[in-house]
Parts: structure tokens; sequence; C-alpha cells
């Protein structure tokens, strides 16, 4: 079998992790089998969709890696989801409801206070001709429910949790189209689904009994329903649900705001809540050869932004300068970055190592003796590499300081830091006229 998968966003606001966890599924799975990875945006909510949240959503796909083979928008396809309307009405399948939401409320109210679950109780179903003549002379317009097969169970084999198995009577039937006129997610998704010889839907455990609902709208519609894998839900490093501030970050505050590396959100969500490690990579393939449905748990996924940050400071850590020359600050050599990447999170970062080199920096000097002392024996000539143990040698030769009481006064007075890279590599960089200047006390 030819794997189609689809990723299917609503462009009603910004991509953020619970998205691209998803997407970035399908699309693993997608390139191990050789598959194709279809973006439909679900564009159907004509009010609330913009062309900037769609652009939004191809821009941050794009930064991530994650290509796509085909594409479409529902908002162009409404033709299709009418005929699937008159179909489903032709069949006895869709039949339309005039309550209003209030009527609705105070039936939940009731069955919820009689200990009963709030189940819609099919009264449309017993509507005479002449109610629903008085109803439509009140200028009430109907909303229309899939009549589910009851009672029965649905069943399938899911990719990840394993047999599932759904007493469809405890749902109740779902709302297809409302009473503007407008699609619910449902029924358009089915339709595309179908249309476009989707295979597989993978997509997150709080959706199990949607699936279980569409798989009888497939069926009503006269086609199968694709496999189904669902994933574990994310949730905050303690368990506790994601809140906006930790689970709704935009991937693209993560890009433009954070300065975070595409690989390292791509890194973390490709693995969480499998068996397989969390690791940093700089390239896509070991997770594409790696992906398997049987790694993911049933447990949760906890996702700590704490970690991707550890990730990137890992991925900068062996990224070659060539990579990210185009962002690095004009003044940034190769020689700087290669020195400052295993001491940043983040490439922005590197301004600060760029500011101990070039400066202003204020020297931090506790002992004034000892820095003069070490001032004097300053080597001379050029400097490179080895500059910095020829003169520590000669500065413990002739003080008798050793250690951390050598070390620490001369990379304060020299950086105004208590910690940082290696000073070997870092003194020549910064060169012998600002080295004195700082060694002197003065700002440079």
């Amino acid at each position: 079998m030819s794997v189609k998968v689809r990723f299917a966003p609503s462009p009603t606001g910004k991509l953020h992790v619970g998205n691209v966890r998803t997407a970035i599924a399908n699309w693993l799975y997608a390139r191990k089998m050789g598959g194709v990875f279809f973006l439909r945006i679900d564009d159907t909510d004509l009010e609330r969709s913009t062309k900037e949240y769609e652009d939004g959503i191809y821009d941050d796909l794009k930064w991530l890696g994650l290509d796509w083979d085909e594409t479409a928008k529902q908002s162009e396809r409404f033709d299709r989801y009418d005929a699937a309307v008159e179909k489903l009405k032709a069949d006895g399948r869709l039949y339309p409801c005039y309550e209003t939401a209030q009527e609705l409320e105070l039936k939940r109210k009731i069955q919820l206070g009689q200990g009963k679950p709030p189940l819609y109780d099919r009264a449309a179903l017993k509507l005479t001709a002449e109610e629903i003549e008085k109803y439509e002379a009140e200028g009430r317009t109907p909303h229309w429910r899939f009549k589910l097969n009851v009672p029965g169970r649905v069943e399938w084999e899911d990719c990840v949790k394993g047999h599932q198995n759904f007493d469809i009577g405890a749902l109740s039937d779902p709302i297809l189209v409302r009473g503007d006129g407008t699609y619910l997610y449902t029924l358009p998704s089915v339709v595309d689904d179908i249309d476009f010889g989707i295979t597989h839907i993978m997509r997150g455990e709080d959706h199990s009994a949607n699936s279980a609902v569409q798989t009888q709208v497939f069926e009503a519609l006269g086609a199968k329903a694709p496999e189904m894998a669902h994933f574990s839900l994310l949730t905050g490093a303690k368990g506790e649900g994601l809140s906006k501030r930790l689970g709704s970050a935009s991937i693209k505050s993560y890009r433009e705001d954070d300065g975070l590396e595409a690989m390292s959100i791509v890194s973390l969500l490709a693995r969480l809540g499998s068996s397989d490690a969390i690791e940093p990579f700089t390239d896509i393939q070991p997770l594409i050869d790696g992906f398997e449905f049987s790694k993911f748990s049933r447990a949760t996924a906890k996702f700590d932004p704490r970690d991707l940050e550890l990730l990137n400071a890992k991925i900068l850590h062996v990224t070659e300068f060539d990579v990210v020359k185009d962002r690095l600050p004009e003044t940034c050599t190769k020689d700087i970055w290669d020195m400052a990447r295993a001491n940043i999170t983040k490439v922005g970062d590197v301004s600060d190592w760029l500011t101990i080199i070039n400066g202003p920096v204020t020297p931090v000097i506790e002992d004034a003796d000892f820095i003069a002392k070490a001032a004097a024996l300053l080597p001379s000539g050029d400097w490179d590499g080895t500059t910095w143990k020829a003169w520590t040698t000669s500065v413990k030769e002739e003080t008798g300081a050793k250690g951390k009481q050598l070390f620490m006064p001369l990379r304060q007075a020299v950086t105004g830091q208590n910690h940082g890279p290696e000073m070997g590599t870092l003194l020549p960089l910064i060169g012998a006229e600002r080295v004195k200047a700082r060694l002197n006390g003065e700002q440079a």
C-alpha cells in the first residue's frame, strides 16, 4: 500500500508545539515509507481564517524542514462537501434539528441533574411537518446532525494504542452543519480524506472519540476509514495540562523571539512520548530512519521548554561557521565562532562574546598589585594559542600564585567575567592592546 498522510492546520492562529508534533509524526512516517505528505489548509471558517496565518503555516513548515508533496484548501472545495450533504440527507443519515443553543443547554442540565450522560435525545427525529413549519415560520434555521448507527460498537487496530473499541451509543449524534450553513470539522475532513486517498490519520488521543464517529461517516459515504494512530497528549514537565504560556508558544516566536534552531524543536518533538532517547540532531535523516509506531507508548508525553534550550546549545556546539555565518554579525569571524559556539545557548548569544573581544569591558580587579605584576609579564610579539600558557607560567613563577588564585584574577581583569571559553583561545582574539588597557583598569 502506498502511504499518504495529511497535516491539516487551520489558518485561524499560529502553529504551536502541539500542532507541529502532529506534523512531524506524519512527515517522518511519509518520508520513511516513501509516501506522500499532504498539506491541507482547513479554512472553512471564513471569518477567522486569514492569509497572514496561512502564510505563517507555510513559513513555519519550511523553516522546520517539513516540505509537502501536495496541498489543498478546503475553502475551494465546498461543492464536494455540499454533494456529501445531499447524499447523507437522501440516505436518511443527516437530519434537521431546530433547538436553540439555550434549549440544548437546558436539556444538558436536566440530564446531568438526573445523573444521566448529556446526550442528544434525538427529539428532532420525532418532529411533525407542522412543527417544522412552525419553527421555520419563527425564523429558525436547522442545524444538521449525523444519525449514528446505534446500538453498536466501532473498532479498529490503532497503530499506537492497539485495539480500540467504542460504544457508539455513548456518543451524541454529531452536528455536521451549523444553522448558518457552515461546516464543522468532521464532514469536510472525511470528504477530503476520501477524495485525496489518505491512508493513515495520525493525531492526539483526544480525537479517539472523533475517530469513532468519523468511521461511521466514512462508511455512510461509501468508503473505508483510513488506518488510525493516536499519540499521547503533551503535558507540562510535571504532568500538568499545557498552559497557554507553556504549550501555545508559537513556532514563529521560538524562531524569531527566542532564536532557536529548527532542529532543536524537531529533535525534541519527534521523540517525545517514545522509547527513544531525546538527542540533538543536526540532520533529520536519523529521525526518519528511526520512526516506528511501536516506540510510542500510551504514557503522557511531557514537554519542557527548557529541553529546547539544552538541545539548542548542543546543536550549536557542533554547528560549523558556514552553516550560520549569514545569521552572525559581520565582526564574527570563523575563529570567534569556533571559540564562542561551545559557550552559547542561541546564535544571538555570540554578541556577548563579541563585546568581550571588542569591548568595551569593565575589568574586575581586586588585587591591583598582582595584576600590575602580571601586566609587566605580558609576552611580546605575535599572540597565538600558546600565549596564555606562556604568560600564566611567567606570572606563576614571579608571584607563586597557582590554580584558581592564578587564573581567576587574570580572567576577571581581561574579560570582566568569572567564566567563559578557554583563555588560550580567547586571549589572541582580544589582542595585546586591549588586554594591556584592561590590566591597567581601563574600559576597553
